[in-house]
This record gives structure tokens, C-alpha cells and sequence, in this order.
């Protein structure tokens, strides 16, 4: 059973503070992606164990106090998502979910939010924390340093940012508000002198980037496209190759293809 987590740091423009975290994560990581208008990095990993020790890692060396991004974020570690793969059970990421919360507890005194198919969304965590909704576990107050987690089981979804060719902030909040379905959350942020429609599909099978950058571009001009992390193989299956350049896809940045690459490393017993 092999189990995805991509984590969101509060964290993405100190290179060396995201050298040292990475190098938490050892062999167990597949992927970094940061951004410094964001102030935000997503590290994807395998397993129970690196997720941990880079938690452990972040809340050491980073203070909520004195973030500040375009993101929206409720803590250092933001949020630590467990999602199955293959076939592997969804109640196996939820039994991974809810060992990391009390773990995030007892370990390191950091409260928990937990979000998944039972439970609330993301977005309703975001919303209503330490507000109309307390904390699964750990303190009734954010700490001090670290904030609070936001942990999860879930399945595969893309994030996906669209910059416009517009720096016009009310454009892309009309863009977003119109992009958003059940398969489909979107902000229109300000990055820099910037301003995208930042997605998460989270059914991109069902709404891939492909669809969400025409439905952006038929509203406004579009300046690049972003994925951030990695992707399923079948999403790049689904679309014609001749557009992945455009839409920022590459076979080499699929999830398949860096399982691959680090099985090569560690060899099959490290596997999961």
C-alpha cells in the first residue's frame, strides 16, 4: 500500500531553509515546488515517516509571526494531506490522517483540524477554525510559532495556477468565482505585480487543466500556466501532447514517474 502526502509549508523563499527540510524528508521525497509570492512550498512525499520528520524539522526553524504570502494559510505546517494510491484504501490514509493529528499533539503541541470524505472540507477548516470549529486534537488556541495544521485524507487532486495577462485583482476573483464547481475550487489572488487564478481540481479527471485554462483564457487573457507538484499520469493521458508545453505538463513530473525514479533509488523493500 503506498500512500502520497503533499504537504504545504509556510515557507517558500529561504532556499537554505528549504534545503534543510528537504533533507529531512531523505529518500522519502519526490517533489519540491516553491514560490516566493506565495511564500509557500509543497513537498511531496511517500509514506508516514518523512511527513513527520519535516514537520518536525519546519516547526523548529520556522515562525508563523512573521509569514507573509498571498496564500491564505493556518499555520508553519500548513497542511498535510494523505492520499491513496493505486490501490490502496481510502481508510488507510484516514488511519495515517488521524495517527499524524495525535502525533502533531503529543509530539509537538500543535492542534489539529481534520478534514476527508466524513468529515469537513478544506475550505470549511479555513473558514470557521478556532471560529465555529475547534480543533480534532491538541489545544483549543494556535501555537504560538507553528499555528495549526490542517490534516487530511483525500483523494488525488491538481493545483493549478493560471496567470493573467492583466495585473486587474477584480478580473481574476470574477474569474475564479465563475471556474468554481464540485470539481473545481478557485481564488483569485494577487502574486507580486501579479494577479492569477490559483485552482485546486479536485476531480481532474473529470476537470483537468486542460479545460480550466480554456474556460480562463475565454474570460481573459492568459500570460502562463503552473502545476504545482506533481500530476497523475492519466491526466497528461487525457490530454493531447502537443499541449503540454502550454499547459505546463511533462511525463517527467508525474507522480508515476518519480515513484519510479526513487524506487531506482531506494530499491523494492522502501517501496511504500
Amino acid at each position: 500500500m503506498v500512500l502520497l502526502c503533499p504537504m504545504n509549508l509556510s515557507e517558500g523563499r529561504r532556499l537554505d531553509l528549504l534545503e534543510a527540510l528537504a533533507g529531512a524528508a531523505g529518500d522519502d521525497l519526490l517533489d519540491i515546488h516553491h514560490d516566493g509570492d506565495h511564500h509557500r512550498s509543497v513537498f511531496t512525499m511517500v509514506g508516514e515517516e518523512a511527513p513527520r520528520a519535516v514537520t518536525r524539522a519546519a516547526i523548529d526553524i520556522l515562525d508563523l509571526r512573521h509569514h507573509r504570502g498571498a496564500h491564505p494559510r493556518l499555520g508553519t505546517v500548513d497542511v498535510v494531506p494523505f492520499v491513496p494510491l493505486g490501490t490502496t484504501p481510502m481508510d488507510h490514509a484516514r488511519r495515517a490522517r488521524d495517527r499524524f493529528a495525535t502525533w502533531l499533539d503529543e509530539e509537538l503541541g500543535v492542534p489539529a483540524f481534520v478534514y476527508g470524505p466524513e468529515g469537513p472540507s478544506l475550505p470549511e477548516i479555513r473558514r470557521e477554525a478556532f471560529s465555529g470549529m475547534s480543533p480534532r486534537s491538541g489545544p483549543a488556541t494556535p501555537h504560538p510559532r507553528a499555528g495549526a495544521t490542517a490534516v487530511g485524507a483525500r483523494a488525488f487532486l491538481v493545483a493549478y495556477n493560471l496567470w493573467l495577462g492583466e495585473a486587474d485583482l477584480a478580473l481574476a476573483r470574477t474569474v475564479a468565482r465563475d471556474l468554481r464547481s464540485p470539481t473545481v475550487r478557485a481564488l483569485g489572488l494577487a502574486v507580486g505585480d501579479a494577479v492569477q487564478v490559483s485552482c485546486n481540481l479536485v476531480d481532474p479527471l473529470v476537470t483537468g487543466p486542460d479545460a480550466v485554462y480554456d474556460a480562463v483564457a475565454a474570460r481573459a487573457p492568459v500570460a502562463r500556466a503552473e502545476l504545482v507538484g506533481l500530476a497523475p499520469r492519466a491526466v497528461l493521458d487525457r490530454i493531447d501532447g502537443r499541449h503540454w508545453a502550454r499547459l505546463d505538463l511533462a511525463p517527467e513530473r508525474t507522480i508515476e514517474a518519480r515513484l519510479a525514479r526513487r524506487l531506482r533509488r531506494v530499491g523494492p523493500r522502501r517501496s511504500g
